[in-house]
């Protein structure tokens, strides 16, 4: 019988933080560089829905173009499930590196697609990398931060997030009308070109080292990087002396245990209203605009606004978390993003209009980035990616539903209003299952 233990207690404690803030920056950059990657590719199709709505040879109903957008999310539930307990078992560089190949190669498979079917094919197979990317970035990203600073560089790796869909905005609103939706999404292939770097710059996760039983690796590696001084038990959760390695039932059990499944249901359930509000709104926000009567260009512009504020919301809320704690913070954030995205359905002025569009932006991805890092923050670390996976893909149901919910709407002629109504009682059911989350962790034994 041993005694889980959080990530917090498993942290080096010594008085001085034993990892160099050069190898945190180095995490951070290279980890922040892979989420911005896949931040052009979630992104990327919402800023260029009005287009393929809009192209004659393949004719799309809302509904059937709502439906593409959660092709790629499909794909996302399953990789964020497999990749993030592979990378636990396998190591989280070699994952890491193997999901930007799958996503960035599958972009330029949809940009070359002929029908709107190996279309959905081709963003499905980038979803299995898009999907394994995120629990993968977020148990490195934990791991070689201060705990005192863990959720601000969370919110500073993430931000990559929206500056990606802030990029793929941005591409659309320059090229799209000239060139074409073809090569607004072909750009997302570019960041194949960044493997190299990872492959060189990117160190592999003490913690998946020590729980493969490569301990002299580990030592080896911890020199390397100039963690000084290293005792391996403080990189290692306790178990039993029975076991020489953490099998994966072991992390998938601590989910379901009873120091940790109540929390664990009000992560899914947040995490799966916040991934509804994420991806609905990026796929279907420039075409509601544009149905409100504003201009393809004003309408991306929306976009772009959403993504660069839940990009800066993303640090503000990240280290407003850390000082003033999680459970707080991440409920006052769902709720003022839900109220931003109510007030949008009012003739508003265009300015007014881009701050509640900034609210709704913060409220949304910036407060479900910093949601998911508490996630990969909470468990014990042999079962830190394993649980921030699963956790992401029970969302991404949530995150195939908002495509789908906003194509559905489209296709009732409910008027643009009820997307606005619908995706704020979403915010606010997200606010309520954070509430429900314990803050302190009972110490539960296992076998």
């Amino acid at each position: 019988m041993v005694t889980q233990q959080t990530s917090a207690t498993m942290a080096p404690s010594t008085p001085s933080w034993p990892v160099p803030a050069r190898t945190t920056n180095r995490v951070l950059f290279l980890c922040w560089i892979s989420i911005l990657a896949e931040g052009y590719d979630v992104g990327v199709l919402g800023a260029v829905m009005p287009a393929l709505i809009a192209y004659e040879p393949w004719s799309l109903t809302p509904l059937q173009a709502g439906a593409l957008g959660s092709q790629a999310l499909i794909g996302m539930m399953i990789g964020a499930m497999l990749i993030g307990s592979l990378s636990d078992r396998l190591g989280r560089k070699k994952m890491l590196i193997i999901s930007v190949v799958i996503f960035t190669t599958a972009q330029l498979g949809a940009a070359l697609a002929p029908t709107p079917e190996l279309f959905g094919l081709f963003r499905l197979i980038g979803g299995l990398g898009m999907g394994g990317i995120i629990p993968v970035a977020a148990a490195m990203t934990i791991e070689f931060s201060h705990p005192r600073k863990r959720s601000l560089n969370y919110g500073l790796m993430y931000s990559g997030y929206s500056l990606g869909i802030l990029a793929a905005a941005m591409v659309a609103f320059a090229i799209l009308e000239q060139a074409g939706w073809r090569w607004v999404i072909g750009i997302g292939a570019v960041p194949v070109l960044l493997v190299p770097l990872l492959i060189w710059k990117l160190p592999e996760s003490m913690e998946s080292l020590l729980i493969r039983g490569e301990r002299e690796k580990a030592r080896q590696h911890a020199a390397e990087l100039g963690i000084n001084p290293y005792h391996e038990a403080e990189w290692m959760p306790a178990k039993s002396p029975q076991k020489q390695h953490t099998s994966w039932k072991d992390s998938l059990s601590v989910m379901f245990s009873r120091g940790y499944r109540v929390a664990t249901i009000g992560f899914w359930v947040a995490l799966f209203c916040g991934l509804l509000l994420v991806y609905g709104l990026n796929t279907w926000l420039p075409n509601i605009m544009k149905e409100a009567g504003y201009e393809l260009g004003s309408s991306i512009l929306f976009l772009a606004v959403f993504s660069l504020a839940s990009a800066i919301g993303g640090i503000l809320i990240g280290g407003a978390a850390d000082k003033y704690g999680k459970k707080l913070i991440l409920v006052v954030f769902y709720v003022l993003g839900a109220a931003g995205i109510l007030l949008l359905m009012f003739p508003n002025s265009m300015l007014v209009n881009y701050i509640f569009v900034a609210l709704a932006g913060v409220g949304t991805i910036a407060t479900s980035l910093v949601l998911t890092g508490w996630v990969a923050d909470y468990y014990p670390a042999y079962a830190r990616a394993t649980a921030t996976g699963w956790a992401l893909s029970f969302a991404r149901v949530g995150a195939i539903a908002g495509p789908l919910l906003g194509g559905w709407i489209a296709g009732m002629a409910l008027g643009f209003e009820w997307n606005f109504i619908i995706f704020a009682v979403v915010g606010v059911l997200a606010a309520v299952f954070v509430a429900i989350i314990p803050t302190t962790r009972k110490e539960t034994p296992v076998e």
